[in-house]
């Protein structure tokens, strides 16, 4: 039997992941059309892994805990995830503070170990890499080496400016990269810094653009060049002041304090493949890709809300997804995959997550995020290139057409009325009745 020729899929606070059948064709006016014109490449979606995620997972029963990988990584499952995140040293969510070295002044990383990634961190990637052996992966530091920062602590603090610091510093990357191949996991980018605006009481570490524009240029390019690494080296992760942020009078703007600053300089441009940006630094995507449209780019970290998980604040996240994408992002990546309820991090901060692991029930529950997620990566394939759109409903959607031909269009029904959209391929109209306060993907199968 010969699949739909449209299929759609519809979301809504009561009833996730529906498939619907369109209204019918051929009736009204178009207000909203699909275009020729073709934009960037998907190179995919994702998470972080982080050590309470996998805390989290190891309450669940073994088949349980097995249907939740198939669901995020399995090619064939429900998120298809295929570039993920993961932190050098701790991130945010880590049990507890480490970096792989600190050993006061070890300027040769004689003492650099991932031991301690062994316990957590490893045993989580190698059960995702068991679902898609194909999955690839992008790091970034929290902070350095205590030792290697003033003032001496993961929190708050800068990267020592010392020529001996930057050199052994790089190291710390090489090695890093080094280790995780022996470990059988390649590592396919590096990014800089998390956040490099953030002064935080979490392990952070405060660069400028001059800072980055210099270290790479002088000192992690060079590192990577000598040991013969292929991993890539990427400008992130770039969160840039929020406008209300004081910072902001001191600086030009996030993308020329950050990006233009880095990248209009040739020696250190020659390095970086891509450049990632996340929270605040949605203000500086759109004049990043219009000035280096030759680059890739993703959005590295979805803002968490509040550990709630609620329906209102997917709906902020849906238009994040959007956001990004119609601004040239190639890839999308969820901060925590997994939590327990609430989300509470060893800092106190309570953070959303696309499934919450309850461990008195030893049950996983799909949050309204996981949904959001699903609408755009279930269909939305690797090498799916986005389309341009026009008409009303442009600013609550995204279209893609994937290798195939086949075309995806990703929209919600904000309000809190249903509302009809008669969508035009170019030949048919196609009308749905999209629900109140809906997510939905409407697939075009050639």
């Amino acid at each position: 039997m010969n699949k739909p020729a449209v299929r759609w899929f519809s979301s809504t606070k009561t009833s996730c992941w529906t498939e619907k059948q369109a209204a019918g064709s051929g009736t009204g006016v178009a207000n909203l059309a699909l275009t020729p014109e073709k934009f960037q490449t998907v190179e995919g979606f994702g998470g972080c892994f982080n050590e309470l995620g996998y805390a989290a997972l190891r309450h669940l029963p073994e088949e349980d805990m097995r249907k939740v990988f198939y669901s995020l990584f399995h090619p064939d499952g429900e998120l298809k995830f295929s570039i993920c995140r993961l932190p050098i040293g701790a991130s945010d969510y880590a049990l507890e503070w480490y970096s792989h070295n600190e050993t006061d002044g070890d300027l040769n990383m004689e003492h650099f170990s991932i031991d301690r990634d062994r316990r957590y961190l490893i045993p989580y990637i190698k059960e995702a890499l068991k679902y898609n052996p194909k999955l690839q992966f992008f790091a970034s530091p929290w902070s350095p080496p205590t030792w290697m920062k003033y003032p001496k602590a993961y929190n708050y603090g800068t990267l020592r400016w010392e020529k001996e610091i930057l050199e052994a510093y790089a190291l710390y990357f090489v090695k890093f990269v080094q280790a995780y191949r022996e470990e059988g996991i390649t590592i396919h980018q590096i990014h800089v810094q998390n956040e490099v605006v953030a002064d935080q009481k979490f392990p952070s570490c405060v660069w400028t653009g001059e800072q980055l524009r210099e270290f790479i240029r002088d000192y992690l390019g060079p590192a990577f060049e000598k040991h013969g690494l292929d991993t890539e080296i990427w400008l992130g992760t770039i969160n840039g002041p929020e406008p209300w942020q004081e910072m902001i009078k001191k600086t030009t703007s996030d993308y020329d304090a950050y990006a233009n600053t880095v990248l209009s300089d040739p020696e250190a441009y020659k390095y970086i493949k891509g450049v990632g940006y996340q929270w605040a630094g949605k203000y500086a995507i759109q004049r990043t890709v219009q000035s280096y449209p030759e680059l890739r780019y993703m959005q590295t970290e979805n803002e968490c809300g509040d550990g709630n998980n609620t329906w209102d604040y997917a709906k902020y996240v849906f238009n994040l997804f959007r956001h990004y994408f119609v601004n040239g992002v190639n890839s999308y990546i969820y901060w925590n995959m997994v939590l327990e309820p609430k989300g509470r991090s060893t800092w106190g901060w309570e953070q959303n997550s696309m499934i919450t692991v309850d461990p008195m029930a030893k049950k996983a529950i799909l949050n309204p995020e996981f949904y959001v997620m699903k609408h755009f990566s279930h269909f939305v394939s690797l090498g799916s290139r986005r389309i341009g759109l026009i008409g009303p409903w442009t600013g609550n959607a995204v279209a893609f057409e994937k290798p195939d031909g086949t075309k995806v269009v990703v929209i919600a029904n904000p309000f809190s009325d249903a509302r009809t959209l008669r969508l035009s391929d170019g030949t048919v109209t196609h009308s749905f009745e999209l629900e109140p306060e809906s997510f939905n993907t409407i697939v075009l199968e050639r």
